[in-house]
């Protein structure tokens, strides 16, 4: 087992100078992106860092003192197409799989369906059409999907971005 994946579940709660000093797996090319509420509803944050060739080329983070970690997922994606032009071409990455089939699955329905579903309202609508418009404006960008504190340095830092701004706000 790698150095990286022994501290993965070490990785919580980590400054993202510490991040840098620990992590060095997965792509180093790319947006990640990250959200929490501790608890849940809760203080949040969401962290986004936007790299080339491993050096930083952005960041944005942020926090209010209540809401859901899928709220701070969202609000991190809609900040990562904002970081970019709508014709780049580059891959965002977040670990909430929510995030991800809300956009490449549901949301293309639940437009034609007038922003309703079946079974019930969407919860942070006004966020979901946001992020919808700008993911269907960045046709060259590709939303992944990755499994949280995964060792990737990348997505361990846009963690720690989102985590330092509740620790800090607390």
């Amino acid at each position: 087992m790698s150095k990286n994946k022994k501290s993965v579940t070490a990785s919580r709660d980590l400054t993202p100078e510490e991040v840098l000093e620990r992590f060095s797996d997965g792509p180093q090319t790319g947006i990640f992106t990250d959200g929490s509420a501790r608890p849940n509803p809760g203080p949040g944050g969401w962290g986004v860092v936007f790299v080339k060739d491993g050096r930083i080329i952005a960041t944005r983070s942020g926090y209010e003192p209540d809401t859901t970690n899928n709220r701070m997922e969202l609000i991190a994606l809609i900040e990562a197409y904002k970081l970019i032009d709508p014709e780049e071409e580059v891959t965002i990455y977040s670990d909430s799989e929510l995030c991800v089939k809300t956009l490449t699955e549901w949301a293309p329905g639940w437009e034609k369906n007038g922003w309703r579903r079946k079974s019930g309202p969407i919860k942070n609508l006004e966020l979901v059409k946001e992020l919808y418009a700008l993911y269907n404006s960045h046709p060259r960008a590709t939303l992944k999907w990755i499994e949280a504190h995964n060792g990737w340095r990348w997505n361990e830092y846009a963690d720690a971005l989102a985590t330092s701004w509740i620790k800090n706000n607390q």
